[in-house]
């Protein structure tokens, strides 16, 4: 990978990296989860960045990427990690602490987003995260209206798991 390219990726990765956080938190439940998750999602971006056409935001090929790898990961019955040695790359980005206290505000709502499926977290995730129908479905690879269809009945299921 070219000088340029690992300066793109580096920018571009710091600029995003609270995405990844974010999915981080949704997927796993304990610091050396995250950290793990974060470490495999970074590798995962870092091996299909050369491929990236810019056909869409670096926020919404990001967002594909993470989730596909969180989901993946997570699917799988054994939760270890298969991960590449990172710190020997020249650009190696550090994982800034994350701050778990400034989320316990949102333990219930994470509590009860740990109850949804896999397709409802990442859906629920992005409309959260104040992205339209369009980048949902496009990143989702679902339709404007199922996409529309799905939230709406997963604010239903989330209004259940909150007031019973």
């Amino acid at each position: 990978m070219s000088d340029d390219l690992q300066q793109s990726f580096v920018l571009q990765l710091k600029t995003n990296q609270n995405i990844i956080h974010k999915i981080c938190r949704l997927y796993t439940n304990g610091e050396d989860a995250h950290k793990d998750l974060f470490q495999e999602i970074t590798i995962q971006l870092w091996k299909a960045f050369p491929k990236f056409r810019g056909d869409s935001k670096f926020s919404t090929w990001a967002y594909r990427v993470a989730l596909n790898t969180a989901i993946t990961l997570y699917r799988k019955s054994t939760r270890s990690v298969k991960t590449v040695d990172y710190e020997t790359q020249q650009y190696f980005i550090s994982n800034e602490d994350y701050n778990y206290e400034e989320e316990e505000r949102l333990k219930l709502m994470y509590k009860a987003v740990y109850q949804l499926n896999d397709i409802e977290k990442a859906l629920i995730f992005m409309y959260l995260e104040d992205k339209d129908y369009q980048e949902i479905s496009e990143t989702l690879g679902i339709s404007e209206v199922n996409a529309r269809v799905k939230m709406n009945r997963i604010k239903g299921k989330l209004k259940k798991i909150l007031n019973p």
